[in-house]
């Protein structure tokens, strides 16, 4: 469906459906319709959900990556989010989750909160090195037990990780609604979408309202959490636009998704791939699913933006996959073993 443009939309409470104007002009005084309007969609600050905001600065580089991190047991969930979102698209899921694991979401490079040396370089090598240099940065050479989980454009970044079997300790991966031949299939529509969005908002508020009524998400209380921090204010046109200029990645697409699938089933670890719909698996994934090669999740009555949408289900996933496979804070944990070494 094309994403609404924002003149089209209305205010809260301005008529019903069906109702004609002037009906509902005879019907409802005149009032400011704004107040309400507003405070429903007004941002939400991060701090209700995560405990920390950290800035990681890489060493000898001028990048420094804006990190989000809520929890203090278990293992680390590092989250990765997707294209044009920001590391608070987990904000809502995290709050579910600190109980009983530590996770960790990354304002990608040209996203959020992170500044870079070149804030335009979204290639797939360059995402994928960046965030092995955040976990290094963080953890050193003895990591805790991290699981990746990659939303979209960060399904690809944290496969490409996982990959290249350099991280050590990695014990999980679960990929959000990312499937190499639907996502190949659609770039070619892709710069026609991204036109079609609202591109200008006189308010943040403004923005959070378009997400939900027009825009990617279906969570009012997530919109108010993440979509500030996808947001720029443009001086010269008085208004809020996008932080990421999409638009402007398209060399960087194709290789995003190009061979995902087989990487993804190459990867030597436990892996999940949760989708918004049973009719998105491609070759590959079809064959390496029913070969039992991964677990396949549908999560039902939610858009592309699952994690933001449905956080509850979502956080319950990821704690039912660290649950089923015993990892604990620093690893598999095999009850029968660290009995016999505690004795």
């Amino acid at each position: 469906m094309e994403p609404a443009p924002l003149a089209s939309l209305q205010e809260e409470g301005e008529g019903e459906p069906g109702e004609s104007p002037s009906s509902a002009a005879a019907a409802v005084p005149p009032r400011p319709a704004t107040h309400h309007s507003l405070h429903k969609y007004a941002p939400l600050d991060w701090s209700a959900y995560f405990d920390e905001e950290r800035r990681v600065a890489i060493p000898d580089t001028e990048d420094v990556f804006n990190v989000y991190m809520a929890g203090s047991e278990g293992p680390v969930v590092f989250c990765l989010h997707g294209g044009g979102y920001s590391g608070l698209s987990f904000a809502l899921a995290a709050s579910r989750m600190k109980e009983k694991a530590r996770v960790v979401s990354m304002d990608l490079r040209g996203h959020g909160k992170s500044t870079t040396s070149d804030d335009s370089d979204l290639s797939i090598e360059t995402l994928s090195s960046d965030v092995i240099a955040v976990l290094r940065t963080l953890y050193g050479d003895s990591p805790p037990a991290i699981i990746l989980v990659g939303h979209s454009m960060g399904g690809s970044v944290a496969i490409h990780v996982a990959a290249k079997k350099v991280i050590r300790n990695l014990h999980g991966l679960l990929v959000i609604d990312v499937v190499e031949g639907t996502a190949m299939a659609s770039l070619i529509h892709m710069q026609k979408i991204l036109a079609n969005r609202a591109q200008h908002f006189p308010s943040i508020e403004k923005a959070i309202e378009w997400s939900v009524k027009g825009g990617p998400l279906r969570n009012i209380d997530s919109a108010r959490v993440s979509i500030p921090s996808t947001l720029k204010y443009d001086e010269s046109r008085e208004c809020y636009t996008y932080r990421t200029p999409l638009e402007e990645t398209e060399k960087y697409w194709k290789g995003w998704y190009e061979g995902l699938s087989e990487k993804f089933l190459s990867c030597p670890v436990q892996k999940v791939l949760l989708l918004a719909g049973t009719d998105r698996l491609d070759r590959a994934l079809t064959i390496g699913q029913m070969q039992g090669k991964f677990q396949m999740v549908v999560v039902r009555h939610t858009g592309h933006a699952i994690q933001e949408d449905v956080p509850e289900e979502f956080a319950s996933h990821i704690l039912n996959f660290i649950a089923r496979n015993k990892i604990g804070p620093n690893g598999v944990e095999i009850p029968g073993l660290i009995k016999k070494w505690q004795h």
